[in-house]
């Protein structure tokens, strides 16, 4: 990776972490087109690594929130979901792998922007997570069916129940990738390399969550995630 690609991917993740520290959402919608636009290898280990202490971050400041029970339910779906989102890592080479990064952020933002209101149950945090576990053990993205579960609670139960499923759900993907000799050392490093400007965003974020409308910048994240999934795509 070049120096001007690098500083590039680093203003993004800065970024990203300050929307999902923020909103609740974001980091892999924003991170993920760009990464597989230009370094598709990294992908999914270097944004899982990266939102573990976003998310563990979130989910401490916001620990007064949390909905542990509706959490416990969507775990519950993950464990399926996270061995079929890793047979789908496994059966899709790199180059097709661009591909289903794209096609998943466009429907993702798609889902998350028309479907109407609704009060999650059992089966559907169930499904939320099982969803969830595919889509980010696979491609690293798994925060929109999250967010459509809670995107009518308070914002801070969305932010700190998203970040524990979040948390949970990236322990468990990446157990399953390095025990499975799917987790290298180069995506470990620029994780490293890239922590700096995630602790920048995150802690830019606790300066402004309580003033942010979930809704709007909702909107924002999600209509450039198209933008982005779009690019990814024809690029893939």
């Amino acid at each position: 990776m070049s120096t001007e690609i690098f500083i590039l991917v680093a203003v993004t993740v800065a970024i990203a972490s300050l929307v999902q520290g923020s909103t609740g959402m974001g980091f892999a919608l924003i991170v993920a087109p760009v990464v597989g636009f230009f370094e598709p290898a990294l992908l999914p280990v270097l944004l899982l690594v990266l939102m573990l202490p976003l998310n563990a971050y979130v989910v401490w400041r916001e620990r007064h929130a949390l909905d542990l029970q509706g959490a416990g339910w969507i775990t519950v779906g993950r464990i399926a979901g996270t061995a079929g989102g890793f047979w789908v890592l496994v059966a899709v080479p790199p180059s097709g792998l661009s591909l289903l990064i794209g096609i998943s952020t466009i429907l993702a933002a798609l889902v998350s922007l028309v479907v109407p209101s609704f009060k999650a149950g059992r089966s559907a945090l169930l499904a939320v997570g099982a969803v969830t576990g595919v889509t980010e053990t696979a491609t690293g993205i798994g925060g929109p069916p999250l967010v459509l579960a809670y995107q009518h609670r308070p914002a801070p139960v969305l932010r700190s129940t998203v970040a524990f499923c979040f948390l949970i759900g990236e322990i468990m993907s990446l157990g399953l990738l390095a025990a499975t000799g799917n987790v290298q050392v180069h995506q470990l490093q620029m994780a490293m390399y890239l922590l700096p400007a995630l602790v920048v965003g995150a802690l830019t974020s606790a300066a402004i969550h309580h003033r942010l409308g979930g809704k709007r910048m909702r909107t924002i994240v999600l209509s450039f995630a198209l933008v982005s999934g779009v690019a990814v795509l024809f690029q893939g």
